[in-house]
């Protein structure tokens, strides 16, 4: 299925038209996005989308896309995730995850703008494959994390470097907590859609110089060795966020470097999930 957070409402995409959830389901689910990410409620998501004839089905404005957990309770991320990543920023592949947290009030839309605050002249960028929680987990072992995925979405972990690096002591949860600086979307796709879930693509633009290209079988950490992680020592409840690192080629490590600028337009595509387009302004 490919799940969708439009205009606020939980919405089912049938091809390029839309299915209301609690429409269609008679009241029976309601109009929270909440439901899309709840796994408990996944078959009779598919009822609805199977049974949805075309009376049912809208067009719809894909500017009304919203983030799939807009109210996610948790934010988990990962540095250093990818072996060309790592190797770019001359750092030692990693024995174990590096996690940090984002801000729940840093998730905008697929395309919404991406605000750079007066003054920061280091923002930067990093496509991100982001996996949404669909029930609670606690120690869950790798080989049973997928059941517990509701969906893969798009994301953005947009990072002011100045600040991550301000001494005396570096920092990356507020650094990248900036409001707007979460873009994810466009839909949620259910993990089914997927021919192998442990090798989804990932893919940035700034403007029309493409930045990052990776896929999620070059992790570090797996999906499911990052969520068994982090599932040791955090309680993962149904909405939470997980993104799961960024390939090469973030600004700070090309030559020259590059930092987003009002005017620019960052693309990020997940290929099944869709492609996000964030304008850049201040």
């Amino acid at each position: 299925m490919k799940l969708a957070n439009l205009a606020g409402r939980a919405t089912i995409i049938v091809g390029d038209r839309a299915l209301d959830v609690e429409k269609a389901s008679g009241g029976a689910l309601g109009p929270d996005p909440a439901v899309l990410w709840d796994l408990a409620n996944h078959e009779e998501l598919r009822r609805l989308e199977q049974t949805a004839g075309d009376a049912d089905l809208a067009k719809y404005d894909e500017k009304l896309l919203g983030p799939v957990s807009p109210r996610a309770p948790k934010i988990l991320a990962v540095a250093l995730n990818y072996r060309g990543h790592a190797e770019e920023s001359g750092i030692p592949i990693p024995e174990a995850p590096t996690a940090f947290g984002k801000f729940t009030s840093s998730l905008v839309g697929p395309y919404d703008p991406v605000i750079v605050p007066e003054g920061i002249d280091k923002c930067d960028f990093e496509a991100e494959v982001v996996v949404v929680i669909g029930r609670t987990m606690r120690s869950v072992a790798p080989e049973a994390v997928w059941e517990g995925i509701a969906g893969v979405t798009a994301g953005q972990d947009i990072t002011d470097r100045r600040e991550q690096w301000r001494k005396p002591l570096n920092q990356f949860t507020f650094a990248k907590s900036y409001d707007t600086f979460s873009p994810c979307g466009p839909l949620m796709a259910t993990v089914d859609e997927f021919d192998d879930p442990d090798d989804i693509g990932i893919a940035g633009w700034v403007d029309d110089l493409e930045v990052q290209r990776g896929r999620t079988s070059d992790l570090i950490f797996s999906v499911p060795e990052l969520v068994s992680w982090l599932s040791r020592y955090v309680t993962l409840e149904p909405g939470d966020l997980v993104f799961t690192g960024t390939p090469a080629g973030c600004g700070v490590r090309r030559v020259p470097r590059l930092y987003l600028e009002p005017g620019m337009t960052l693309t990020t595509e997940v290929p099944g999930v869709g492609t996000m387009r964030n304008p850049v302004s201040r």
